[in-house]
């Protein structure tokens, strides 16, 4: 979000995270207890390209019969043993990488990846058990992952939980490949590597999945003020809701910030936080070293850290102004997450 202190949208994803947060800025204490991804850079983003992978088998996911069902999905169910949650997420990786994957299982796959790393970013020990349990292909994958969703939630520690959800609209995002298109194009366009600009339109709104106006007035899939947007070589007078305009903008405004000499300092200009930049350089190399990655980022979901528990947002949300939270959920229990599926 160009030019905005840190904004309440972040917490949400972490996916899948989108929100908690006051509208200040928020500077960086003390270290964090995960280590600073490598530095994403030009060349490598250049080079990365998604392989086909191996044919993986499909893996039978947790649930309880009359699960309430939004949108074709139902809140993921997380096993409470760390051996059984390593052996789903073992599954989950390639499943979720493989091109023999049915195409409509890729959302429920997708949710149930999401909610793992949601539920272990808060349970430290339970964590450390499920990587020892992981094949050590997919132990680095599990730091990524874990090491953005902690970042994010160092942004706001301690702070009280809303008891209302916010006045948005969830939508469906653009196909999967046109969205990669649209990050390539602007990568080869600008010099800004595409996974930094796909790991910002998740952070930001789920790839385009939010269709609100933040409490700081942004708007749009990459969370642009509109007076940054009119800034003369920024969002050229085009729509500042449309997916492919916006991600351009947004490779234009990393460069204007100096991203391509120093893409922290970069987002910083975008967001200022340290924290902030950090989880989206841990998505983003995660994308650069395994672009396949990209099919379970984007089939993440939108996640709200209320006072509730982690209520999932399903597309067809729609508030035009903020609602409780109990009144909300008394309409729609399907975004109640179940015991042990909310991390808090």
């Amino acid at each position: 979000m160009p030019q905005l202190p840190a904004h309440p949208w972040l917490l949400g994803l972490g996916f899948t995270a989108l929100v908690l947060g006051s509208g200040c800025m928020v500077r960086l204490g003390s270290q964090p207890a995960t280590p600073s991804p490598p530095p994403v850079t030009p060349a490598a983003a250049a080079t990365a390209s998604p392989s086909p992978g191996e044919p993986a088998p499909v893996p039978v996911l947790p649930g309880e019969p009359a699960v309430p069902v939004a949108a074709g999905l139902s809140y993921p169910r997380v096993p409470a043993a760390a051996a059984a949650i390593a052996a789903l997420l073992a599954s989950l990786e390639p499943a979720l990488r493989s091109p023999a994957t049915p195409a409509d299982q890729l959302a429920a796959l997708g949710h149930q990846q999401q909610v793992i790393y949601r539920v272990l970013a808060h349970r430290s020990e339970l964590a450390k058990q499920v990587r020892a349990q992981l094949p050590p292909r997919w132990q680095g994958v599990f730091d990524h992952h874990l090491g953005a969703r902690r970042e994010f939630l160092a942004m706001h520690p301690r702070r009280q939980r809303p008891s209302q959800l916010p006045a948005w609209r969830i939508i469906e995002p653009e196909p999967a490949a046109k969205l990669l298109g649209y990050y390539r194009e602007a990568a080869a366009a600008t010099g800004i590597p595409w996974p930094v600009l796909a790991a910002v339109n998740l952070v930001e709104t789920g790839m385009g999945r939010i269709d609100g106006i933040s409490v700081a007035d942004a708007r749009g899939p990459m969370q642009f003020l509109p007076s940054t947007w009119a800034e003369p070589g920024i969002g050229n007078g085009a729509d500042i809701r449309d997916p492919r305009s916006a991600i351009h903008a947004a490779a234009r405004y990393l460069v204007r910030r100096g991203g391509l000499k120093d893409i922290s300092k970069g987002l910083w200009g975008y967001n200022n936080s340290d924290h902030y930049g950090r989880a989206v350089l841990h998505y983003a190399a995660l994308l650069r070293d395994d672009p396949a990655a990209y099919t379970g980022l984007y089939h993440w979901q939108i996640h709200y850290a209320s006072s509730a528990g982690d209520l999932w947002l399903p597309v067809g949300y729609d508030e035009p102004r903020p609602i409780a939270v109990a009144a909300w959920l008394a309409l729609n229990p399907s975004g109640r997450p179940p015991a042990g599926s909310s991390g808090y």
